[in-house]
């Protein structure tokens, strides 16, 4: 039986572990466009997965996985495979996130000021493009997965980033430690810690369902 109360994991076509890694590491080194292309098939809709799920925003998403992409083949020839292919793009994944959300808190205030202002918030809303879900998101349309997606987006960043790598990317404890940068006891805390506060937060969201179907109808 899973631990986890989370059941959001795409179905992951098997890997071929380190030998893989250094392959395809060798390959991009040496300027391989088919080994760029199968780098782009194998990690650009987890990338973007997991981006958007520490992010919560489409845009912002999709800026990270270019970020992202564009240091790995930027930086390639410094990849030593001392952790896998997957864990060191995932690492520089959760820094771009956290790139970016620094930058969101940054304007957050000056983009508030413009909302204010009745035509340019028309003009701000046009812009933005809809939050809505990503195909991945499309394939798992159920009440449940919606539930535990907005409770992901309550919980403390902190808790959400290991509760994600853990329970949706489906990374080991170990992985996780040296995306994040902190020790093996951290990651193990934090995640009790994410998989608590989501409990709860799902807890108080059926609740509040449940109040609303027994309150008493009104006539129009």
């Amino acid at each position: 039986m899973p631990t986890s109360i989370l059941d959001l994991s795409p179905e992951r076509a098997a890997d071929d572990g380190e030998t893989g890694d250094a392959r395809l590491a060798e390959s991009l080194r040496a300027g391989s466009e088919q080994a760029y292309e199968e780098l782009l098939n194998r990690f650009q809709q987890p990338v973007f997965a997991l981006a958007f799920r520490l992010l919560d925003d489409q845009a912002d998403a999709g800026d990270v996985v270019q970020e992202v992409f564009l240091k790995v083949f930027r930086n390639i020839g410094s990849f030593r495979g001392q952790s896998s292919l997957k864990t060191w793009i995932y690492r520089i994944t959760v820094n771009e996130a956290h790139n970016a959300r620094r930058w969101f808190f940054r304007h957050r205030r000056r983009e508030v000021e413009l909302d204010n202002q009745p035509e340019e918030a028309r003009n701000l809303k046009e812009v933005i493009p809809d939050g809505g879900r990503s195909p991945f998101d499309a394939a798992f349309d159920s009440e449940q997965h919606v539930m535990i997606e907005a409770a992901l987006e309550r919980i403390n960043p902190v808790f959400r980033e290991v509760v994600v790598l853990r329970d949706i990317t489906d990374l080991s404890y170990e992985d996780i430690a040296e995306i994040l940068g902190v020790s093996l006891g951290t990651v193990k805390s934090r995640i009790l810690r994410g998989r608590d506060a989501l409990r709860q937060e799902l807890a108080g969201s059926l609740e509040a369902r449940h109040s609303l179907r027994l309150a008493p109808g009104t006539a129009e």
